[in-house]
């Protein structure tokens, strides 16, 4: 076992020494409850919390707050009360007041029947309910009485076992809104799917979270999974991936004795340099450096207008569409209306100068040139998504479920089948294929380009993380850089792929419902993306390529 300082140990010993006496000679804080919570989130569920008010709180300062998952039981069993009382006082930590909540149950409608326990449904899934259960539900309920800091640096959350991956992925979901993390004998494994966690930690882009880790030799080992091995995976995960992460790992098994002997250390570690904010680390996959340091999402202010498909001229100008209107935005991110359609606009893509875009109303795809002039390309198509190499147009057609291609040299269209409604296209960077993405299909499919432009022997390719709870991962828009990086907008972010199909790293998206993603800019090496009708962008350490210059051969794959 690791302790973070000697001194640290000497402390925590004159703190059990005083704990165990009958009288404290710290200011000892007030257990409050229990007060009984309906809740709308987990319908039908009661449940029990407590609140935990030190001494020292003044009600006229916001205060920081600690969420125990297993309420007054586990904070009992961890002796917390009074290792706060002590910490408090001796300004180890901030004032902190304690929420220990538990789990919920739905009442059986014959009495002596067992409940229906929601411990494992609340704490082992992944997902962000949990999270918006505390923040819609009980914080606002305890801030009534309470003045309790929104600042995520003054939240910290945790919990033991179940309790404890339902703390970090809490905080993992809402890092704008929890940043300490304390997880004794967690439950990193395969109950509800927590086993993908240290995955996850790897691949995602860095968040500002500090996390301590406890587990003993002897916990559990099960038909989910070991407790040991998968706690030491996290913290293998957490630091490779660059968090502020400690641990204590002990001898013990699945219970709290080791936990109550290191809780002081834990605490001091996780609040130190407070109020110092906590920030993301750099990341450290060596494979992809795509993150700028210094570099995050930025909104591009368009008003009331709202983002819906994007295309990138040769310039890195970004234009997009907004019903039936087009808009550009130059390097400078100054807008400009370029057409007004009769008809809602489709997909749409550069090239060379020529802006393609299709009509949804009209069926039909035009091109506008520099001047604005307009001229019909291709009829009778439904193109929702669009992107043109120098050998025709290639398009999706959701609610047929297939791709076109319309060649430039043949004028003539040629469908292939998809596996489900294509909403993302996108071509290779050596022009060899072309990549799709399906909303209702869990992988990513992939056609060959022959010499032609037809499309031919389409698979299931990329292999895409899927949100939890859900069947899919959402796939909508699509971009690729000189690597043959794509880059997929998803459901659970920015999903980037390699040549074989393997998820590299995710970009943590500026908000939910991503709809488009493009690289652009002076430099093209400016990730776009638009979500919830909002554009946002930010410098990576990439370049993006336009599919209608030149092939860019990328390096050979490790295999």
């Amino acid at each position: 076992m690791k302790y973070l300082f000697f001194s640290i140990f000497l402390l925590l010993f004159q703190f059990h020494l005083s704990i165990a006496q009958p009288v404290s000679k710290f200011p000892v804080g007030e257990i409050r409850g229990p007060f009984i919570w309906k809740s709308k989130i987990y319908p039908g569920t009661e449940r029990n919390y407590w609140v935990y008010v030190p001494k020292q709180y003044n009600a006229s300062k916001p205060t920081c707050t600690m969420i125990v998952q297993d309420g007054l039981s586990r904070a009992e069993g961890w002796k917390l009360s009074s290792t706060l009382d002590s910490l408090i006082a001796l300004k180890e930590i901030p004032v902190v007041i304690g929420i220990f909540i538990d789990h919920g149950k739905v009442s059986a409608s014959v009495n002596d029947n067992y409940p229906r326990f929601n411990r494992s449904f609340e704490y082992d899934a992944l997902g962000d309910r949990y999270a918006r259960f505390l923040l819609q539900e009980i914080l606002p309920e305890v801030s009534r009485s309470y003045n309790l800091s929104t600042d995520p640096n003054d939240r910290s959350i945790a919990g033991a076992s179940s309790g404890a991956i339902c703390a970090f992925n809490a905080a993992w979901e809402r890092p704008n809104e929890f940043r300490r993390v304390l997880s004794t004998i967690g439950t990193y494994v395969g109950l509800r799917g927590a086993d993908e966690c240290a995955t996850l930690v790897r691949k995602t882009e860095p968040k500002p979270l500090r996390i301590f880790l406890q587990d003993g030799d002897h916990d559990l080992n099960i038909y989910a999974g070991d407790w040991w091995t998968a706690n030491q995976t996290m913290l293998s995960a957490l630091t490779w991936a660059g968090y502020e992460v400690n641990h204590a790992w002990g001898s013990g098994g699945h219970d709290s004795k080791h936990a109550l002997t290191i809780l002081a250390d834990a605490l001091i570690w996780l609040w130190k340099d407070y109020p110092t904010p906590i920030q993301a680390r750099k990341n450290n996959n060596p494979q992809l450096k795509l993150l700028i340091d210094g570099e995050s999402w930025k909104e591009i202010k368009l008003n009331d207008k709202k983002v819906e498909k994007l295309a990138v001229n040769k310039k890195g100008e970004i234009s997009f569409t907004n019903g039936q209107s087009i808009y550009m935005i130059d390097t400078n991110d100054t807008t400009s209306l370029v057409m007004m359609l009769k008809g809602e606009t489709g997909g749409i893509s550069y090239a060379d100068g020529v802006l393609y875009v299709a009509n949804l109303n009209q069926h039909k795809i035009i091109a506008i040139d520099e001047n604005h002039k307009m001229t019909d390309v291709v009829h009778h198509i439904t193109a929702d998504v669009l992107t043109i190499s120098n050998k025709g147009i290639y398009f999706c057609e959701a609610t047929k479920a297939r791709i076109g291609f319309y060649s430039f040299l043949k004028k003539e269209i040629r469908y292939v089948d998809a596996p489900g409604l294509p909403t993302g296209i996108s071509i290779s960077s050596d022009q060899t294929f072309l990549n799709v993405g399906i909303t209702n299909h869990i992988f990513g499919f992939s056609f060959k380009i022959n010499e032609d432009g037809n499309l031919d022997f389409g698979q299931d390719f990329v292999h895409y993380h899927i949100p939890y709870g859900e069947p899919f991962p959402g796939v909508n828009g699509m971009a690729v850089d000189t690597e043959n990086l794509l880059y997929a907008a998803t459901s659970l972010g920015i999903q980037v792929s390699d040549q074989l199909g393997r998820v590299n790293f995710i970009f943590a998206g500026p908000c939910e419902q991503m709809l488009d993603v493009k690289i652009g800019g002076k430099e093209f090496n400016t990730l776009y993306v638009t979500c919830n009708g909002r554009l946002f962008k930010r410098k990576i350490n990439a370049k993006g390529i336009l599919p209608w210059l030149p092939a860019v051969k990328p390096p050979k794959p490790g295999l």
